[in-house]
């Protein structure tokens, strides 16, 4: 974000806080792919000077949701907070929770919750079944979006022009055969999901690992996050996730859609 920002903010937008934003800025551009950065790294990835950039990485450290190692900056787990905090404003967290268990025991798959942070997803929820083989994310887990059906379901509800931003900056790695590194393709596909409701995405991140995301939606039917079911593609083939675990998993947020309104109308 540009140094002078306040300088091109209009008389409509007097209540934009400019040092807020560079501070979201500065969160987003740790990612999967840069966990750790330098002063310089955080600076020439969000267009601040090094003073501006030092500030606002100072001010994280002093509360806790970034580290300093040497000349090394990182998030630290406190940060998740704002992400719980803003699934928690709306009882997202209380609602999603026990339907999530519900699906896992009549699946015996694991059912995981997510929400778009910054070009990754994050995920915020999880239950997984008793049994040996089984897919396993631990809170707080960040994978690429482009390459996780939590991620294209998220994507495929952003307005078009963010579609569009994301798509220009993204540097699509191919981590399995399978993995789509076409920026048209993947444009295709995240339309494609947008229709159809739900994302199926087949061992593009992992060997073996095969995962279904439908959108979780607000009382003001707003995407706010993704409900997600990854599978060992020895137990789903894919046209069985599709006849079997999208009606599941379309049913489950019907339910918590059903939860937030009525939850609002009381």
């Amino acid at each position: 974000m540009p140094e002078n920002m306040e300088e091109h903010v209009e008389d409509s937008d007097r209540d934009y806080v400019a040092t807020l934003a560079r501070g979201l800025d500065v969160i987003c551009a740790f990612t999967r792919y840069t966990p750790k950065m330098t002063l310089s790294d955080v600076a020439n990835a969000t267009g601040m000077t090094r003073a501006s950039a030092r500030r606002i990485l100072l001010t994280l450290v002093k509360e806790g949701h970034a580290e300093k190692t040497d000349r090394v900056f990182s998030l630290r787990p406190k940060v998740l907070q704002l992400g719980y905090s803003a699934l928690s404003s709306v009882g997202i967290l209380d609602v999603v929770q026990p339907v999530m268990n519900e699906l896992t025991q009549s699946t015996q798959e694991s059912i995981f919750a997510a929400v778009l942070t910054g070009d990754d997803v994050t995920y915020l929820a999880r239950s997984t079944p008793d049994r040996v083989m089984s897919v396993s994310y631990n809170i707080g887990k960040r994978l690429p979006a482009y390459a996780v059906s939590t991620g294209r379901v998220l994507l495929a509800y952003e307005p078009e022009e963010a579609l569009e931003q994301y798509l220009a900056r993204v540097d699509l790695q191919q981590f399995q055969s399978k993995t789509v590194v076409s920026k048209v393709k993947l444009r295709e596909i995240i339309h494609e999901t947008r229709q159809l409701g739900y994302s199926l995405v087949d061992e593009e991140l992992e060997p073996g690992v095969r995962s279904l995301s439908v959108p979780i939606r607000d009382v003001n039917n707003r995407v706010i996050a993704a409900l997600n079911a990854c599978c060992p593609s020895v137990r789903f083939s894919v046209d069985e996730m599709r006849s079997q675990l999208v009606p599941k998993l379309l049913e489950s947020v019907a339910r918590i859609n059903r939860s937030f309104v009525n939850g609002a109308s009381s």
